[in-house]
């Protein structure tokens, strides 16, 4: 199976809070659902109570009609840093990273690395169900920056409406 998908996903956004504000909203995995449209709820699995390096999480998603589930791991929690965790299913890994501005603010980052590629059943699935790679980069795109401007939004006390605005 040819690897025509992009091994990098890239988005970021300045807010006007501090990092430590903005590190409240985005260090627990539980609360992605607030802001990206294809994670409908995340759950830590058991025997985990809190999210920190190691943790394990389970997330459901859609996708238009599509819905599935999937399996991650905290693989980086540096506090006001960055919070990336590892999809058990597809091998990528999402993260934040977070960094002061000079006006007192946050630049927040998103990316999907594949450093180990992604699953062949990953590609295959996106292939038959999502569109194909481009198609689907293409929404993971858009996904990126309806979190990134949700994120935003809440921490500078907008309306997501008013953020996308801006």
């Amino acid at each position: 199976m040819p690897e025509d998908y992009e091994p990098l996903l890239q988005d970021s956004v300045e807010i006007a809070a501090a990092p430590a504000q903005v590190w409240e909203l985005v260090q627990d995995v539980r609360s992605i659902p607030q802001w990206s449209p294809q994670v409908d709820s995340t759950r830590l699995r058991d025997g985990y109570e809190r999210v920190e390096l190691g943790a394990q999480f389970t997330n459901r998603n859609s996708h238009g009609d599509l819905e599935w589930t999937t399996h991650g791991e905290i693989v980086r929690f540096e506090a006001e840093q960055e919070l990336a965790f590892r999809i058990q299913e597809n091998w990528v890994v999402w993260s934040f990273r977070l960094e002061p501005t000079s006006h007192g603010g946050t630049r927040l980052t998103q990316r999907r690395e594949t450093p180990d590629g992604i699953s062949d059943m990953s590609l295959k699935l996106t292939d038959g169900f999502l569109g194909g790679q481009a198609t689907f980069t293409e929404v993971q795109r858009a996904g990126m920056r309806q979190t990134l401007e949700g994120i935003k939004a809440a921490a500078e006390g907008q309306s997501p409406s008013d953020a996308a605005g801006s």
